[in-house]
């Protein structure tokens, strides 16, 4: 005997369906959302940022990156200096005086403001950077990430108002590596050099940077 199914119970039944392929559905909907959650939670920002007092001279003196071309390269690096000074927008940006290859290497990056005090996004490149933590007036971590098709690359680097830095500090940094995603033998800790200090002091006396520290 053939029996047919009413319009209502054809419609019942595909409501039943719905219901249980949208129930299946919810585990892996839920994880997908844990894993976007974490993605976002991975990199902390220093709360309530003030910029004024982040501006300045700082020495970069340590590194962790999984950069390959960093990778090559970490063994013969050495300290450089960075000037930080933030636009009237809130844009960062910075000036770095590095030593390499007996050369003195002058770059300047700049970063939009996100909207997040402490997040910044590269102007011309795909990065993002962050002030993950500091105390102002001895030490600070940036947490940067390049998005590039090629190689996508993470860095974490301590910077420093003097070119010295304490074991315990350098400790604490070797503890944040591996809450990154990164090994500590990307680390590179980078020795003083006096190869750019003509260069250093220049830049002290020509770049009009609020909140930096006297040269005097």
């Amino acid at each position: 005997m053939h029996v047919t199914s009413s319009p209502d119970t054809e419609r019942a039944r595909g409501s039943t369906w719905s219901w249980v392929r949208m129930t299946a559905a919810l585990p892996s909907l839920a994880l997908a959302l844990l894993c976007l959650l974490q993605v976002g939670a991975q990199v902390p920002v220093q709360p309530d940022l003030d910029t004024k007092k982040f501006a300045g001279v700082w020495y970069v003196t340590a590194i962790a990156s999984n950069c390959s071309v960093f990778l090559k390269m970490k063994d013969g690096m050495k300290s450089s200096m960075a000037i930080i000074s933030f636009k009237p927008e809130g844009d960062l940006s910075m000036k770095l005086v590095w030593p390499l290859m007996d050369k003195c290497q002058k770059f300047e990056l700049l970063f939009q403001q996100s909207g997040q005090a402490g997040h910044y996004m590269g102007a011309q490149e795909k990065r993002n950077l962050h002030v993950m933590e500091t105390d102002y007036s001895h030490y600070a971590v940036l947490h940067e990430v390049q998005h590039s098709e090629a190689e996508p690359s993470t860095a974490l680097q301590l910077l420093t108002r003097e070119q010295d830095m304490s074991p315990q500090l350098l400790q604490k940094f070797m503890e944040l590596i591996p809450t990154m995603g990164l090994t500590k033998d990307m680390l590179a800790i980078l020795p003083k050099s006096d190869q750019c200090t003509g260069d250093i002091r220049l830049c002290q006396t020509h770049c009009s940077i609020p909140g930096s520290p006297s040269t005097s």
